[in-house]
């Protein structure tokens, strides 16, 4: 049964803010260290998401091989919104759609609003949801402490 309100901050990420640390789980299961690879369905245009950002977040990891299908999710819906945004920059926001009568002959046109701009609503929605669990948005990301930056590898010793 899920719990209502606001989800729970993933631990790492309660450790680079700085949380309590009676607020954080040190038993918290970990997944084992293993290839982390591209789910099959992905699409193209999704895998190349994929590629561009796989690498870096499961260097600092946050990326770990359970959360593949979350991370697919999020590159398919990435590139769901890019297909639409592509969509809607070419066709405008409004558009002429065709009327018909009840024998489905077409009797002429009204302007409505460019049904793609639903697609890039759901889209948007989607990666905004998917990528705050991954501190992709820059909410998130405006939250993080990560000391020693300077020297590197700051963040990477946090996490393990």
């Amino acid at each position: 049964m899920s719990r209502p309100g606001r989800p729970s901050k993933p631990t790492n990420l309660k450790v680079l803010h700085g949380d309590r640390k009676d607020r954080i789980n040190n038993d918290e299961p970990q997944p084992d260290a293993g290839e982390i690879l591209p789910p099959g369905w992905l699409s193209d245009d999704a895998l190349e998401v994929w590629e561009q950002f796989a690498g870096d977040l499961e260097a600092k990891r946050v990326l770990t091989p359970w959360d593949t299908e979350a991370f697919a999710n999020w590159c398919d819906a990435v590139a769901r919104r890019r297909d639409a945004a592509a969509h809607v920059d070419e066709e405008g926001a409004v558009v002429e759609l065709p009327v018909f009568n009840k024998n489905g002959e077409e009797t002429g046109h009204r302007r409505a609003k460019n049904p793609w701009l639903l697609a890039l609503d759901a889209a948007d929605a989607q990666v905004q949801r998917y990528g705050a669990r991954f501190g992709l948005t820059p909410s998130d990301r405006a939250q993080l402490k990560i000391p020693n930056q300077g020297e590197g590898k700051g963040a990477e010793r946090l996490l393990s």
